[in-house]
C-alpha cells in the first residue's frame, strides 16, 4: 500500500477526552507509552519552583502515525519548561520566549537535517519550514542521523519526523518538492531567517536574491574546515549576494551554464584556496574515483553548531556581521598544548612575623600601629615618628568605593591609634593624644610620649601583636557571659557602642542579610573589580598589602571556584539574569557557624566619630581573641554609607535593595537613630588563622 509520506511527519496532539484517543486504544497494533507521572515529577523539581498555573496544565497525548505509537506528554508550557531546562542559563528563559517567535526556513536537508535538529533541540525557533526534493539514500547515512528504516523517504520528511519525536509541539512545515523558481515565494513567505544548504549554485544564488528583496538574513555552512557564511540582508539590503565573489553573475546566468562552467564560480564561493587539502584533492577525483564530494558527520555537526549560534544571535538581536569565518578543528588540534597549571603553593601556618620589633621606642610604637586592621588591608595611613611623638595621618590615596567619605579609613586610623596607646602603655611612655580633623579627608592623631601608664592597656600588648583576621568557619559554641560583658566594657571605655547578636534566629537573619549584600557586591562592576583587586595570590604584587587568599581558609575546590568569582564577564551575566544567589552562600555559611555577631557603632557620623569607633572595634577584637575567640570582620556594602545617595553611588542598580537591607540590619542590631555602623565582627570558636596579613614598611627616624 502506498504511503503518503508528506502527510505523515507531524505528531497528532490529543487530550484525554478526545474521541480519537479512544479509537486508537481499540485499534490493534497501536502502542501506548505513559511516563506522565515521572514527567510531572520532573516539572515539580524545576528551580525555581513552577507556579500553580504551570503545574495545573493538563497532560496530553502525542500520536505518531509512522510509529503507530501514542506517548503521554506534558502540556505545551510544561513540556517546553522541562525540555529546555538544561539550556539555562546558556539560553535564559526570557531568551527562549523571544526565540519561540522566530521562524526559520531550511533549504537542503542533508547538512540541513542536523542544523534543523539542533535548532529545534536548543529551542531557537517557534516554527521550521523544511524544503528538499531528494530522498534519503544509504550513502547519506555517513552524515545524516537517520536510519536504514528511512531509506527512500523524502529527506525533509525524515527530518520533520525526527523533530516531531523530539518536540511534538514545534510547528514544522515540509516542502517535499524542494525550492524551485515556482515555489520560492512559498518557501520564503513569513520567515525571519533563511538557512541555505542546497547543492546547486544557481539555486543558492536565486534564494539569496529573493531573500535580499525581503530583507531576510541568510546563513550557510559547509562541511569543510567549519566554514560559516553569513549575509545580513536584513541590515544591508543592497549588499551583493555571496559577498560579490561571483563577479556580478546572477542566478539566471548561472542556470544557463553547464556544470563544468559553473565550477570556477563554485570554487570562488567556497574559497578553495582555504579549503582543506583532502577536500580540494578529492574535488579533482569527483566523477573519476569518487561519485561526489565527500562529507563527514563530525564536520556536519560542527556546521549545525555554528549555524545555530548565528541564528540565536540574529533571533535575539545580538551582534553578528556579514562575512565568512572558518572554525578549523584540525588546526586547533595541531596547536594543542598543555594547560596552564595554577599552583597556589602550600599554606604556611607558621609563617614568621613581618619584622622584628624595633628597640627604638617611637618606632616600636609605630610598628604596633601598623598592626591595626583596615578594609582590604589597604593600610590607609602615613606614620611619622620623632623622639617624643608618633603621628598617624589619613592617606586618601588608599581609598576605595567601600570607603565612603573616608569613614572606613577613619576607622582604621582609630584602630591604629588604639594600638599606639597600648604599646606606649606597655613601655610606660603613654602621653596625651591629640586629634585633628579638617575637611573631608584630613584626619590626624598625635600620640605624645611621656611617663604615663595604663595597666589595663599594657596587658593587651601581647594580645594586640597576635591579633589576626581568622576566617575559619569555626563552630557556634556559646560565649560565656563574662566574655560578652568584657567586650561591652572595652567598647564603652573607648567611646563606642556594642550590640551582640547571640540568639540563633537573630544570627540566621544576619546571615541572610549579609549574604544578600555580598551578592550585590559581586554583581556591581566597580565593587567587584575593587574586591578582586584586594586579593593576593602567591607571587602577586604588591605583597605587603591586600588579602592573602590563603588566609580565606578555603579548600582546594573553593580556591578553584575563586577563579570563577574573579571574572567580571560572569558577574555581569549573573546581574543581567537577576541571578547569583549562590554568591552569598560563603558568607551565609560562615555567619551561621558563629557564636555571636558583634556590631560596633559610634555616635555621630564625622570622621573623628568613626575614629573613636575604630578604637572601640580594635579593643573588642583584641579582647575577644584574648578570650579564645576567632574574629572575622564582615563588610556589607552599606557598612559606612550614611545617606541614601551614598548607597546609590555605591551600587546604582541595587540601591533600593541596599536601602532595605541596611534598614533591616540596623533594626536587627537594635541600633538607635543617632548611631552609625563602624564594624561587624563574626565571633566563633576556631583554630589559628592560616596566614597573617602583611604590612607595608614604615619610615624609620632619621
Amino acid at each position: 500500500m502506498a504511503v503518503d509520506e508528506t502527510a505523515s511527519f507531524t505528531a497528532h496532539i490529543l487530550s484525554d477526552d478526545d474521541a480519537a484517543l479512544d479509537r486508537l486504544r481499540s485499534e490493534p497494533g497501536v502502542e501506548f507509552i505513559d511516563h506522565s507521572a515521572k514527567l510531572v515529577d520532573d516539572l515539580r523539581e524545576l528551580h525555581p519552583a513552577p507556579d500553580t498555573e504551570l503545574l495545573d496544565e493538563p497532560t496530553r497525548w502525542a500520536y505518531y502515525p509512522w510509529r503507530r505509537t501514542v506517548v503521554a506528554i506534558l502540556g505545551p508550557n510544561g513540556f517546553r519548561a522541562v525540555r529546555t531546562d538544561r539550556n539555562r542559563n546558556l539560553i535564559t528563559t526570557e531568551e527562549q520566549r523571544r526565540l519561540a517567535n522566530v521562524r526559520i526556513g531550511i533549504a537542503g536537508l542533508s547538512v540541513g537535517h542536523v542544523i534543523a535538529h539542533t535548532l529545534a533541540a536548543e529551542g531557537l525557533c517557534g516554527a521550521l519550514r523544511l524544503a528538499d526534493f531528494d530522498h534519503l539514500e544509504l550513502s547519506n547515512l555517513n552524515r545524516v542521523p537517520a536510519t536504514i528504516l528511512d531509506i527512500g523517504l523524502n529527506k525533509a520528511v525524515v527530518t520533520a519526523r525526527r523533530i516531531a519525536e523530539l518536540d511534538p509541539y514545534l510547528r514544522v512545515e515540509v516542502m517535499a518538492s524542494g525550492v524551485t523558481a515556482e515555489s520560492l515565494d512559498d518557501f520564503l513567505n513569513g520567515l525571519d531567517i533563511v538557512v541555505e544548504e542546497c547543492d546547486s549554485l544557481d539555486v543558492k544564488v536565486r534564494i539569496r536574491e529573493a531573500a535580499r528583496e525581503r530583507r531576510l538574513p541568510v546563513l550557510m555552512a559547509t562541511s569543510d574546515r567549519g566554514l560559516i557564511d553569513v549575509e545580513r540582508f536584513d541590515l544591508e539590503p543592497r549588499r551583493p549576494v555571496i559577498h560579490g565573489v561571483l563577479g556580478g553573475v546572477d542566478s539566471a546566468q548561472l542556470s544557463a551554464l553547464s556544470q563544468r562552467d559553473r565550477i570556477p564560480y563554485m570554487l570562488r564561493h567556497l574559497d578553495a584556496s582555504r579549503s582543506s587539502g583532502r577536500l580540494t584533492a578529492s574535488l579533482v577525483e569527483v566523477g573519476h574515483t569518487l561519485s561526489t564530494w565527500p562529507q563527514l558527520a563530525g564536520e556536519v555537526a560542527l556546521c549545525a553548531t555554528t549555524v545555530a549560534e548565528a541564528a540565536r544571535r540574529i533571533g535575539l538581536g545580538e551582534p553578528l556581521g556579514s562575512g565568512q569565518v572558518r572554525i578549523d578543528i584540525g588546526q586547533a588540534l595541531d596547536e594543542i598544548a598543555e594547560p596552564a597549571l595554577c599552583d597556589n603553593g602550600p599554606v604556611d601556618a607558621d609563617s614568621p612575623p613581618d619584622v622584628e620589633e624595633p628597640s627604638d621606642t617611637a618606632t616600636a610604637i609605630a610598628y604596633a600601629a601598623v598592626r591595626a586592621p583596615s578594609g582590604g588591608n589597604s593600610q590607609p595611613w602615613e606614620i611619622e615618628t620623632r623622639a617624643d611623638t608618633v603621628r598617624i595621618r589619613l592617606a586618601p590615596q588608599y581609598t576605595s568605593m567601600m570607603d565612603v567619605g573616608f569613614r572606613g579609613s577613619a576607622v582604621a586610623i582609630g584602630a591604629a591609634a588604639f594600638n599606639t596607646r597600648v604599646a606606649a602603655a606597655k613601655r610606660g611612655v603613654l602621653g596625651s593624644v591629640d586629634w585633628t580633623a579638617d575637611g573631608p579627608a584630613l584626619l590626624e592623631v598625635t600620640l605624645r610620649l611621656d611617663r604615663g601608664e595604663d595597666a589595663d592597656l599594657a596587658e593587651l600588648y601581647e594580645p594586640m601583636l597576635r591579633r589576626e583576621t581568622n576566617r575559619h568557619q569555626g563552630n557556634p559554641e556559646p560565649i560565656p557571659t563574662e566574655t560578652i560583658d568584657s567586650l561591652h566594657r572595652w567598647a564603652a571605655r573607648e567611646g563606642g557602642g556594642l550590640h551582640v547578636l547571640t540568639a540563633r534566629d537573630d544570627i540566621g537573619r544576619a546571615a541572610k542579610i549579609l549574604a544578600s549584600t555580598d551578592r550585590l557586591r559581586f554583581l556591581t562592576p566597580r565593587l567587584h573589580r575593587e574586591m578582586i583587586s584586594e586579593m593576593r595570590w602567591p607571587g602577586d604584587q604588591p605583597a605587603d598589602s591586600g588579602i592573602d587568599v590563603r588566609g580565606l581558609e578555603l579548600d582546594a575546590g573553593d580556591l578553584a571556584v575563586m577563579e570563577i568569582l574573579r571574572r567580571s564577564d560572569v558577574m555581569a551575566l549573573l546581574a543581567q539574569w537577576g541571578a547569583g544567589e549562590a554568591l552569598g552562600d560563603d558568607v551565609a555559611d560562615r555567619v551561621r557557624a558563629t557564636s555571636a555577631v558583634a556590631v560596633i557603632t559610634t555616635n555621630g557620623d564625622q570622621l573623628i566619630d568613626y575614629a573613636r569607633g575604630g578604637s572601640a572595634a580594635e579593643a573588642v577584637w583584641i579582647v575577644a581573641q584574648q578570650h579564645g575567640l576567632a574574629v572575622h570582620p564582615v563588610s556589607p556594602v552599606f557598612l559606612h554609607a550614611v545617606h541614601r545617595h551614598e548607597l546609590s553611588q555605591l551600587s546604582p542598580f541595587f540601591t533600593r535593595e541596599l536601602i532595605d537591607l541596611q534598614s533591616e540590619f540596623t533594626e536587627l542590631a537594635g541600633m538607635r537613630p543617632d548611631e552609625s555602623l563602624v564594624l561587624i565582627l563574626r565571633l566563633a570558636h576556631a583554630g589559628p588563622a592560616s596566614a597573617r596579613s602583611r604590612r607595608r614598611p614604615i619610615r624609620r627616624p632619621g
